[in-house]
């Protein structure tokens, strides 16, 4: 990471940047040329372990990437504000920001049955307690990306005192 002075590496203020994100971008190998794809996300920390876990179509080129190359790259971020320092004649960007990659399994049965109740629904109030079609989970791809590698980044918004 070239700005050293941006680098996060408390584990429990990664896991709070990771709370504020709603998406999640995959990169996936495809040839040539990556295919990156935006997703909802939900995710569980067991002993500094983090796993994310994402739903779609058990059909297409995301579900077909996944099964036929189970790793990822992957990037979240909050767009803080832009901000222009009239004293240095400089503009940038204020955010926090994830990178990182992760291995790709596909939890079936109860373990999948729970990933998608327990940790899916559960992390958003509105489909907490939504009772959705059950019919639907035989045809529902639930990934679980166990995290391997992830860095965080911060260019905080600076308070000026006047």
């Amino acid at each position: 990471m070239r700005r050293k002075d941006r680098e996060v590496t408390d584990f429990e203020k990664i896991i709070r940047i990771i709370d504020e994100c709603q998406i999640v971008r995959l990169g996936l190998a495809d040839g040539d040329y990556p295919y990156i794809v935006p997703v909802n996300f939900a995710y569980k920390v067991t002993d500094d372990q983090i796993t994310l876990y994402i739903h779609g179509a058990m059909a297409g080129r995301k579900y077909e990437m996944l099964c036929k190359n189970p790793v990822c790259s992957f990037e979240m971020d909050i767009p803080l504000e832009m901000d222009c320092i009239p004293e240095k004649g400089d503009v940038t960007m204020r955010y926090k920001s994830i990178m990182g990659k992760a291995k790709v399994t596909f939890p079936e049965g109860a373990e999948k049955q729970a990933a998608l109740d327990d940790i899916i629904m559960a992390r958003y109030e509105e489909t907490r307690n939504f009772k959705y079609n059950s019919n639907c989970i035989n045809n529902t791809m639930i990934a679980k990306l166990t995290v391997t590698e992830i860095t965080a980044k911060v260019n905080p918004i600076r308070h000026i005192s006047k």
